[in-house]
């Protein structure tokens, strides 16, 4: 999506965050999922965290099926930005912003798992909606199978939950 589209996750993030607390156009940067060339893109984002010595904070939201940032559940952790192609159940989760799921988008640009880790620190924020899951991820095994598990390994990671036991 354009970052003007109302529904991409530029609009959302200057909404949400950026406006919120003061942070300009200049100060900020996400991936544009509407690059000519979604590669060259990747690489370029890539190549501006390393510019800048990495990132210093991660915010991270948790899908129901264990995804952060959009990595998916697979066999392995990404390495970099790339172009992901996002699961049914991702999908279907994030219908509800739009007239239907065909509006959807089916792909999205999102920082590798690996490139999260390098991340100074960490903050994921989980409703009781994710409560399966995210108990999963601390519980049981480190599993790319369940993207979230990998924060386990991260040693300055914080979770901010929305329910009650």
């Amino acid at each position: 999506l354009p970052p003007t589209h109302p529904q991409s996750y530029h609009a959302f993030m200057k909404k949400e965050l950026f406006d919120r607390v003061g942070l300009t156009k200049e100060q900020t940067r996400l991936p544009r999922g509407d690059a000519p060339d979604l590669d060259a893109e990747c690489h370029s984002y890539d190549r501006h965290i390393q510019e800048l010595g990495g990132v210093d904070f991660a915010l991270l939201g948790v899908g129901h099926n264990g995804h952060i940032g959009f990595n998916e559940p697979g066999d392995s952790f990404s390495a970099g930005t790339h172009v992901v192609d996002l699961t049914p159940s991702t999908r279907q989760a994030n219908a509800r912003f739009f007239a239907s799921i065909d509006e959807v988008p089916e792909r999205a640009v999102t920082m590798g798992v690996e490139q999260i880790m390098q991340s100074r620190r960490i903050l994921l924020l989980c409703g009781a909606d994710k409560r399966e899951i995210v108990e999963a991820a601390f519980t049981g095994l480190v599993t790319p199978r369940n993207p979230v598990s990998v924060l386990r390994l991260h040693r300055h990671v914080t979770i901010v939950h929305c329910w009650r036991r």
